[in-house]
């Protein structure tokens, strides 16, 4: 559970998962202090961090030595009926094709990749509370 809080200056807003604390915010020429994640990066990071490591853990078990990888993802909005998460994963030149085939297969069954494809919905969680 990720709980966020408003802070300043405008927009500003600190999350935490109990744990790990870091700020989000909007841009500058949306009225922000451009400081923090936008939340739109943050849906990008979640979907990078997961399948960077669904890759490593993947390699890891199977004794495939990766010293490195890189995933970049952009959520492109442009279109009014639909978004596409566009993705590049950079391997280590030492990668052998095939181990680089496997490996980006399995970006496939990354968690949260799995989690978008689902059908989305949203439920209000719990009583409104005071802070």
């Amino acid at each position: 559970m990720i709980k966020s809080i408003l802070k300043q200056p405008d927009y500003q807003t600190q999350f935490t998962n109990g744990n790990n604390v870091c700020i989000s915010d909007t841009t500058i020429d949306k009225g922000g202090s451009g400081e923090g994640f936008r939340p739109h990066e943050l849906l990008e990071a979640a979907l990078a961090n997961c399948m960077n490591i669904s890759i490593r853990m993947f390699a890891r078990e199977h004794s495939i030595p990766l010293s490195s990888i890189s995933t970049m993802v952009t959520l492109d909005r442009s279109s009014s009926d639909e978004v596409c998460f566009k993705y590049s994963i950079k391997f280590p030149d030492n990668i052998s094709e095939e181990d680089r085939q496997t490996l980006l297969k399995v970006v496939k069954s990354c968690p949260v990749r799995n989690t978008l494809l689902k059908k989305i919905r949203f439920k209000k969680y719990g009583k409104d509370y005071s802070l």
